[in-house]
């Protein structure tokens, strides 16, 4: 099996967890099969680079005398909001070189400055997905997923997506059990799939001020399968329906309905995933009633089937 060089750019203000979390799955990868990888990390003259946290890492070498890589990696970092315009031509020559390129946070913002995502897919951290689609229009940007593929280039979300992302390299490099070994290591899943959003259905809005508002939303979490009515949740919350309605958008950011969906979606999720449920029990448990009602919501927000995403995303038995 050919040696692939994995090549991690440095640079100041770089997310030190961004390239010690990948480096970790690699080294953990070579360490299970030795000769698999050849990880390097270059920086601009080869200089020591201060991370955000304000730990200082010595590259191997300079950018410039750095070998050919098979998977470039860009982590991010504050340091990719002015970054050296020497650091992003050197992206924009090599990047299309290299078999996969790759990026971790706001390093997708490097690469778009490169002109590297020009007419593709791609996330990054949720706090910046805004200003990556706006300072970049010919980028499809999507904040939600923890990482997305398009051909060879691969994007994840904040931090500790990159693990996630290098994982799935592994496994498409060396097979289940390399990645699952360096997965049991590192004491991680084995992978997150990479549509699976950012946040937790709690985290992606906002919390209610007030206190029998951010109880039901607990509430709803922990009983997706209970009747989620509007006029059944504003009882609970002792409101008029039309009130609470309204209550509950102010505060949240989003309309009982919409939420209880997402709780939904992410509750079917996990059990497809993780649980032995048939997609009937799977589908009452998590308040849809019916497998076709569930069907309807797994096409229209994931582009899949219940059974098609179990059939994806469930891990294999354990060998």
């Amino acid at each position: 099996m050919a040696q692939r060089t994995v090549l991690f750019v440095l640079f100041d203000r770089v997310q030190s967890l961004d390239v010690t979390g990948p480096v970790e799955v690699f080294a953990g990868a070579e360490q299970h099969t030795p000769g698999t990888y050849r990880i390097r990390t270059a920086s601009l003259g080869g200089a020591p680079v201060r991370t955000s946290s304000g730990l200082t890492v010595v590259p191997d070498q300079a950018l410039a005398d750095a070998p050919e890589a098979h998977t470039l990696v860009v982590p991010g970092g504050q340091g990719t909001r002015d970054a050296d315009p020497r650091l992003t031509d050197w992206v924009r020559e090599h990047g299309p070189r290299a078999r996969r390129l790759v990026s971790v946070c706001t390093g997708a913002i490097l690469l778009a400055r490169a002109g590297l995502l020009d007419g593709r897919r791609a996330t990054t951290h949720w706090a910046y997905s805004d200003r990556l689609a706006r300072d970049h229009p010919a980028v499809a940007v999507d904040p939600d997923p923890i990482y997305i593929r398009d051909g060879r280039v691969a994007t994840s979300a904040g931090v500790t997506s990159g693990i996630d992302l290098a994982l799935a390299l592994v496994e498409e490099d060396l097979g289940r059990d390399a990645a699952l070994a360096v997965a049991r290591h590192l004491v991680v899943f084995l992978r997150r799939p990479g549509n699976q959003a950012q946040f937790s259905a709690q985290l992606a809005v906002q919390t209610a001020r007030r206190e029998p508002l951010r109880h039901l939303q607990q509430w709803i979490t922990e009983h997706p399968g209970a009747d989620l009515s509007v006029e059944s949740l504003a009882a609970r919350a002792g409101l008029s329906p039309r009130h609470f309605a309204r209550a509950f958008q102010a505060e949240t950011g989003t309309t009982p309905g919409r939420y209880v969906e997402r709780v939904r979606l992410e509750h079917a999720r996990r059990l497809l995933e993780d649980g032995g449920d048939g997609v009937e029990g799977v589908s009452r448990a998590s308040g849809y009633g019916t497998p076709e009602a569930m069907r309807r919501a797994f096409v229209k927000a994931l582009g899949a089937s219940p059974a098609e995403y179990r059939r994806r995303f469930r891990p294999a038995p354990a060998s």
